[in-house]
């Protein structure tokens, strides 16, 4: 029996992704939505293959591992600045807005 055109297409079909894959692609997209990728330049990211590009770049053989775990921790701390920012303004701290997401997160702890 000779194969159809769409079976010979779904046999050639790129892989699916893992689970691990999709919440990573996820929190990427989640982040580029919110306007916090930048590029190597320090501009806002404007394509979301350029984010997915991106993210996949966090993670390399040709990188440290001491670099690779950190940019698994960037990838995997999912609250935003703008997150931050919100909880902050609920508990009125002062300076918020010149804050970083460290400093924030600190900030907010000192609070409770």
């Amino acid at each position: 029996m000779i194969p159809t055109k769409n079976e010979t297409a779904m046999a050639r079909a790129a892989p699916r992704n893992t689970a691990s894959q999709k919440e990573v692609v996820e929190r990427v997209m989640h982040a580029f939505k919110q306007g916090d990728l930048r590029n190597s330049d320090g501009q806002p990211v404007r394509n979301p293959r350029q984010a997915i590009a991106l993210s996949e770049s966090g993670s390399s053989d040709r990188v440290s591992p001491k670099r690779n775990s950190h940019a698994l921790a960037h990838t995997l701390d999912g609250e935003t600045r703008q997150m931050l920012l919100g909880r902050a303004a609920a508990k009125a701290i002062p300076g918020r807005t010149r804050m970083t997401k460290a400093a924030l997160r600190e900030a907010i702890a000192r609070a409770r």
